[in-house]
Order: C-alpha cells, then sequence, then structure tokens
C-alpha cells in the first residue's frame, strides 16, 4: 500500500569527508522505491550506482549478520540491510545519518577505532584452564550463552546510550552496553577459568560499569533482539556478591 503512495521519496543523508574543509550538510536524493530492493541498504546502494558515486557507506553481508551498514535512520540506529525503507518513511522523507555521536570519517562511516579498542581491553577470547575439557557438555551451561553470543558488534546499542556519548574515554572510560555484554558473555562461559579476573578488570574504575543508568535505549534498539542492559544489571549483582 505504501508503495503506491510514496512512488518517489525523498532520501535525506549526512554528508560530511574529514578531507575537505566544508561542513557537514545534508543532501536529498529523490528515490523511486520500485527501482530498487526494499531496503534502506538497497536504496542507498542504488543513489550510489545511479546518481552520485562519491556515496560513502559500509557494507558487506546484507543479512544483519556482519554490522557493518549500522547507521542512524529515521532517528533510530539499526543495520540498513534489515529496515525497510517503507518503515522508514516519515513525512514522504527519509533521513540517514551515520551512528551518533562519534568522529565521522566520510559520509555514512563512523570511526569505531576507540570502539574495537574497548572491546579489546575485556579479552574477548577464552581463557581455559589447562586441565579443562576441551567441551562442557552440560546443557544448562550452553544456554547460559544464549543472547549474549549472537551480539554482532554493530555499536547500534552503544552509540544510543547517553552515559557513553559523555564518557571521556580512554582506560578509564565508560564500556558501553555492546563491550559490556561481549564481557559477560565470556564471563558466563562455564569452560573459561578467569571469570574473577574478568569482574575486577570491568570494576576497576567505576565509570566502566556503574555509568549505566538503565534506561534502556541499548536494548531498544539491538537489531538482534539482545538485552544489553539486563547482561549489566547481572554482571552488577555479581559484583555486589
Amino acid at each position: 500500500m505504501l508503495y503506491s503512495i510514496f512512488i518517489v521519496v525523498a532520501i535525506k543523508i549526512y554528508r560530511y569527508s574529514e578531507e575537505s574543509e566544508k561542513k557537514p550538510y545534508v543532501q536529498t536524493y529523490n528515490l523511486n522505491l520500485k527501482e530498487c530492493g526494499p531496503m534502506i541498504l538497497d536504496a542507498l546502494i542504488h543513489i550510489k550506482n545511479t546518481q552520485d558515486p562519491t556515496l560513502t557507506f559500509r557494507r558487506s553481508c546484507r543479512e544483519g549478520i556482519c554490522g557493518s551498514c549500522a547507521m542512524n535512520i529515521s532517528g533510530s540506529n539499526t543495520l540498513a540491510c534489515i529496515k525497510k525503507t517503507t518503515d522508514a518513511i516519515d513525512g514522504g522523507s527519509i533521513a540517514i545519518y551515520p551512528l551518533p555521536h562519534m568522529h565521522v570519517v566520510r559520509d555514512l562511516v563512523p570511526d569505531l577505532t576507540h570502539f574495537y579498542q574497548q572491546h579489546k581491553s575485556v579479552k574477548p577470547w577464552l581463557e581455559p584452564s589447562p586441565d579443562a575439557p576441551r567441551y562442557n557438555g552440560k546443557e544448562e551451561n550452553r544456554h547460559k550463552l544464549d543472547g549474549l553470543y549472537e551480539c554482532i558488534l554493530c555499536a547500534c546499542c552503544s552509540t544510543s546510550c547517553p552515559s557513553y556519548w559523555w564518557s571521556e574515554g580512554g582506560d578509564g572510560g565508560y564500556l558501553g552496553p555492546a563491550v559490556l555484554l561481549q564481557a559477560f558473555r565470556w564471563i558466563s562461559d562455564s569452560r573459561d577459568s578467569i571469570q574473577r579476573e574478568r569482574l575486577a578488570n570491568i570494576s576497576s574504575d567505576n565509570l566502566k560499569i556503574y555509568k549505566c543508568h538503565t534506561i534502556l535505549n541499548c536494548t531498544r534498539v539491538c537489531p538482534k533482539g539482545l538485552n544489553p542492559a539486563l547482561a549489566i544489571a547481572k554482571m552488577k549483582l555479581m559484583l555486589a556478591h
């Protein structure tokens, strides 16, 4: 039904290049929705191929797996490859911006260097004890990882969090919901031998975890339907005991 109403839609896209002295601006492209696929990523690729080859954005899998095409669409962080164009229309147009409160390299591409450094800081790998069995076959242990291992590090949750926006970063900065969810994934793994060390690491500075005020922005926007806020609350409970 929406296709019959909105045949041509104004796609308003944030444009900027750190290599240029030009200030950021919003460029409008008129797009016939019947000329491209149903998703926002399809629209962006069509615009790049037919209207403006300089338009820059990240994309890879097109299946909601890699997290590369995370951006702010019509006011909410999500993945462009799984967001339907018709669901993003607001008043006959669609506004597309890079993930908020991040340094922008070009157009819809944010600099995620610090985000990945924070991820590395929680040791996102298994540290089994030397005598640990290769696989702990208890079904209840495996289920503890459900809702945690599915995180694709798209940064939608962290960049929707005001506490993360206001964090000064650095070693003592707030780690943000994505990285804390990743930390809890390894803390919850029954095969891991350094749970105490992991908990000590995220509590070594109160800002790392306690900067979370549980406003649930992270949970609302997660394109995988995960609950980072719950993971953070569980770690706070573990630290309290």
